[in-house]
């Protein structure tokens, strides 16, 4: 679906730029902007490089297991239906420490390794489980305390107070993480009494 979208953007710019005599314009753009990837992904690598090494860092001297132990009992309730043991739950907790100190780069495969896990708990394959649901919204608006990735842009982009953003962020993504808790419970809770309904009525 997000292929037909970028290609139907693509088409309708350069139908428009076409139609209106433009086509220098969206050709220095098409540059321009192929120009500023190249220099910002450059500039992102630094950035990245670091902050991946400071996860191993991190990892080692045991700040990991840290805020493992202290998001455990949480993703216990906010996961009733993965078992504690399961190597979904320690994917879960990795990735759900990992959004928290900023690592949004660390915490993608992480995320992936978990939604593969939890689709081996999964009992309707075709369907996504509860404990997927909740995975994607908390991993979309997760409780950020660094934010690594937009600080590094600000750096690049020559920001005067690069972390001037980190308690914003805080803010921010607590809203979203409450918010993301407060709709996942509540649609689960619905869809749970939807499905009683329906074996009252069957029954």
């Amino acid at each position: 679906m997000m292929n037909v979208i970028w290609g139907f953007l693509m088409l309708s710019g350069i139908a428009v730029a076409a139609a209106t005599g433009r086509m220098d314009t969206l050709t220095q753009g098409l540059f321009n902007g192929a120009k500023d990837a190249v220099v910002v992904s450059f500039g992102l690598i630094s950035i990245i490089s670091f902050w991946l090494g400071m996860m191993q860092i991190a990892e080692r001297s045991g700040l990991i297991r840290a805020v493992a132990r202290v998001v455990r009992p949480f993703a216990k309730w906010l996961y009733p239906s993965v078992p504690v043991d399961h190597p979904a739950m320690g994917s879960l907790i990795a990735n759900m420490s990992a959004n928290i100190l900023g690592l949004g780069n660390a915490a993608t495969p992480l995320g992936l390794k978990a939604m593969d896990e939890l689709q081996s708990l999964n009992q309707e394959k075709d369907t996504a489980s509860d404990a997927m649901c909740t995975l994607l919204a908390l991993n979309t608006a997760s409780l950020t305390l660094i934010p690594a990735t937009m600080i590094g842009l600000r750096l690049e982009f020559h920001s005067k107070n690069p972390s001037g953003i980190v308690v914003d962020t805080m803010l921010a993504t607590l809203i979203a993480t409450s918010a993301a808790i407060f709709l996942d419970r509540f649609y689960r809770r619905r869809a749970r009494r939807k499905r009683q309904r329906t074996m009252d009525i069957a029954a």
